[in-house]
């Protein structure tokens, strides 16, 4: 077993050498790196998950079995003085300055792990031809927790040793930093209380979610939201959540622990709207995980650790028209919360502001230039049929009565008044009876019927710009009959909510109709329209800006009704997300 392992690893080295040098030119990620480094700082150690691609494995000789060290083209040297030189000189961790002792728990051919170039983490379908690697387990100890740890990548003293090092740090099981690369020796200090405070001596290792509670004001046509992403833990400080001396917040704890958080962030971090105090009301309040990529519900709940136990809390004011200044007066703070990262959004982006005690003002002021004030599209109505009729009767007989003084004066021999007028009274008959269905069954041409069609369904989405559910369906009653009322609101409903973000709605920005095709229907005035049509829109929340962009087919009976026209019946034939 031994020597199949030795001849794996042998033939990694040579297959993949070439190859991967190349790759490291091009790699820029930490995640990428041709090493990636794990280290899992718990009470009694530091467990290191090490995985090293083919390119490194001279950086990291010292660690490889007397076989392959050799196939390296190295002098033999005895395994134990080479681990030895290797926790020594190699991949160091210092514990309060004292170089710490370990051991190797396992090593193995290991293919290699391709992660998210964002969150680092690794993907849930792994290629089937990625590189092999050599993976090791190695474990740290010491006898007594260590205030401060520096991590050290090898190569410090001996050029021949240097490696490509993505690393990221985990002290009981809450991520110090995002993946970064270990270059020079870095150091972090160690908060044994609350691991969420352990931080490296060097900004720029801080993780993007360094701080334990934020805030976020979101300010658009129709309403103010005040959102507020906080650590229970951290407002146990303020008001007691029964979470002294508990590790773990169960599911049957979330409920009423929720209800105390939702009502006591509404009395702090007040917010004014041009001047006024907002009425603002509670939408939602979740368990949240954050990554880098996305922020989502938990859902279903599950037993949440309290280190890293999160909420995320929603506030909404509705409001008639976008505002010109909206603030948000920050009061919590402490002595571990002296700054909270907070951001003012609207439809130009997100102004990040820190708050302090002396600077605790997060302002949002009206600079936009020309905003995207959402509307009710003007659809051109139904022309009055008799109105219409008579038009075009007057038209055919004009027509017909010109046609028989002409061919009188022409043709004055073979004129016969009764014959040739029977023959004009039955063309009348056949063209008028023609133009007359098609002005009182309404079939508008191709062009206008993807004008109405698209102003139609442009209405039906303005109305879901709204909150409240009267306001909703009474604009969406302007598009579309009362029978198809409830239909529409719980179908458009659905297809605007993100999935796992608590009922989070999408704002339209965008109904664009790439085609349509009219055709009459029976029995009717009005005409069905074969639509094909794509939604865009985008929601921000909780420090995210979600997009979302769905493509739908579907036919739409539409009517005239009370002088406009309606939809009055739809077919969803598909729908699909892009």
């Amino acid at each position: 077993m031994k020597s199949r392992f030795i001849y794996i690893l042998s033939l990694v080295a040579i297959l993949c050498s070439g190859l991967s040098y190349a790759d490291a030119i091009i790699v820029t990620k930490a995640m990428t790196a041709s090493t990636i480094a794990e280290y899992y700082v718990e009470e009694q150690g530091i467990r290191l998950e090490l995985e090293v691609s083919a390119v490194d494995l001279a950086a990291f000789r010292n660690l490889l079995p007397d076989e392959l060290y050799q196939n390296l083209g190295f002098e033999p040297k005895p395994f134990s003085d080479r681990l030895v030189d290797f926790f020594g000189e190699d991949l160091v961790i210092l514990a309060d300055e004292t170089i710490l002792p370990g051991r190797i728990v396992q090593m193995l051919p290991r293919k290699r792990i391709i992660r998210d170039e964002i969150t680092g983490q690794p993907l849930p379908v792994q290629p089937e031809d990625a590189e092999f690697t050599v993976f090791a387990e190695i474990e740290y100890t010491w006898t007594q927790r260590p205030s401060s740890l520096t991590f050290v990548s090898p190569g410090r003293s001996d050029p021949s040793k240097l490696a490509s090092v993505g690393f990221v740090v985990y002290h009981k099981g809450l991520p110090v930093n995002d993946f970064r690369y270990l270059g020079a020796p870095e150091t972090l200090d160690l908060n044994w209380e609350d691991p969420w405070f352990s931080e490296f001596r060097n900004r720029n290792l801080r993780r993007q979610y360094y701080s334990p509670i934020q805030g976020f004001l979101y300010v658009d046509n129709f309403e103010v939201r005040k959102e507020i992403v906080v650590r229970p833990k951290d407002l146990q400080h303020w008001i007691d959540l029964g979470l002294e001396d508990k590790e773990v917040i169960t599911v049957r704890e979330q409920a009423e622990l929720k209800e105390k958080v939702a009502d006591f962030l509404s009395a702090h971090c007040p917010v004014t709207i041009d001047g006024q105090p907002a009425e603002l009301q509670l939408d939602r309040i979740h368990f949240i995980r954050r990554s880098l990529r996305l922020t989502g519900v938990i859902d279903p709940p599950e037993d949440l650790p309290v280190i890293s136990a999160t909420l995320g809390v929603i506030y909404v004011a509705p409001i008639e028209q976008l505002p010109q200044e909206v603030t948000m007066e920050w009061d919590l703070f402490n002595e571990k919360v002296q700054q909270v990262p907070t951001v003012a959004t609207d439809e130009a982006g997100g102004l990040p502001y820190p708050v302090s005690p002396d600077d605790p003002i997060l302002r949002w002021q009206n600079f936009l230039k020309n905003p995207t004030i959402p509307s009710f599209v003007t659809v051109q109505p139904p022309e009055k049929p008799l109105k219409a009729l008579i038009g075009f009767l007057t038209g055919v007989c004009v027509a017909a009565l010109g046609t028989l003084l002409l061919y009188s004066k022409k043709c004055p021999s073979t004129f016969h008044p009764k014959w040739v007028s029977a023959g004009i009274i039955l063309t009348f008959i056949l063209i008028g009876s023609t133009g007359a269905r098609r002005i009182w069954t309404s079939v508008p041409s191709t062009e206008t019927g993807h004008e109405i069609s698209l102003g139609l369904l442009k209405n039906v989405y303005h109305a879901f710009d709204y909150r409240d559910e009267g306001i909703i369906y009474d604009t969406l009653e302007r598009s579309v009959t009362g029978d198809l009322l409830t239909q529409i609101y719980l179908e458009v409903q659905d297809s605007l909510a993100l999935e796992n973000q608590g009922g989070a709605k999408v704002k339209v920005k965008q109904v664009e109709l790439t085609e349509t095709e009219v055709r009459p229907l029976p029995k009717s005035n009005g005409f069905a329209a074969h639509c094909s049509w794509v939604v865009t829109g985008s929601v921000g929340h909780w420090g995210h800006i979600h997009q979302r962009q769905n493509a739908y087919q579907a036919i739409l009976h539409i009517e005239p009704m009370e002088n406009s026209w309606k939809i009055t019946d739809l077919h969803l034939q598909s729908e699909q997300r892009l």
